[in-house]
């Protein structure tokens, strides 16, 4: 199993034209955040811009690369508000730096079966990194996985069924914090 450490070193190693995502957790307890979760919850307007911005820094400068940045978010509606932050403070400035970010809402369509039930990265087309998380969301580790096709028709299923993020959070203004606050 590849730690945090690790896993950045695989990516490093094999990284050269995309990265694809699986998020299907309803919540993630992850440093990463910079504690920008807890500031959400506590009604802050904006996340801590110079810790994101070292990350929208990386998206920006592999789309002018040519590497695709994408994933697929899994969720209900309504959202929790873990998914409502990760949405505001993370999805819409991602998508403004490149990455191409898509919602599968269980809401809205069926899972179709043939994605898997669990996260997942997909190097080149070629890499897939099993995620493993404890129950309360924290990293446990990743490991690469054999089932290459497996992940392959997982991204292409979950891929053809959800759609842009941009288009499906404009559809969706009641999920907007500003909204539910009011």
């Amino acid at each position: 199993m590849l730690t945090e450490a690790e896993m950045d070193e695989f990516f490093d190693r094999h990284l050269t034209k995309s990265a694809f995502r699986l998020e299907a957790l309803d919540h993630y307890e992850v440093g990463s955040d910079g504690n920008d979760f807890a500031r959400f919850k506590a009604g802050e307007a904006e996340p801590d811009w110079e810790r994101k911005n070292k990350w929208l820094n990386v998206l920006r400068a592999e789309k002018e690369a040519g590497i695709l940045e994408h994933r697929v978010r899994v969720l209900r509606t309504p959202l929790n508000d873990y998914i409502r932050f990760e949405c505001e403070w993370s999805y819409v400035p991602n998508t403004q730096a490149g990455e191409e970010i898509h919602i599968l809402n269980l809401t809205e369509r069926e899972l179709p079966r043939e994605v898997v039930d669990h996260d997942f990265w997909l190097i080149d087309d070629q890499y897939p990194l099993r995620m493993h998380y404890s129950e309360a969301g924290e990293f446990i580790g990743a490991e690469p996985a054999d089932e290459l096709e497996l992940y392959r028709r997982a991204r292409d299923a979950a891929l053809a069924v959800s759609e842009p993020f941009k288009q499906w959070w404009d559809r969706h203004p009641e999920e907007w914090r500003v909204n539910r606050t009011a």
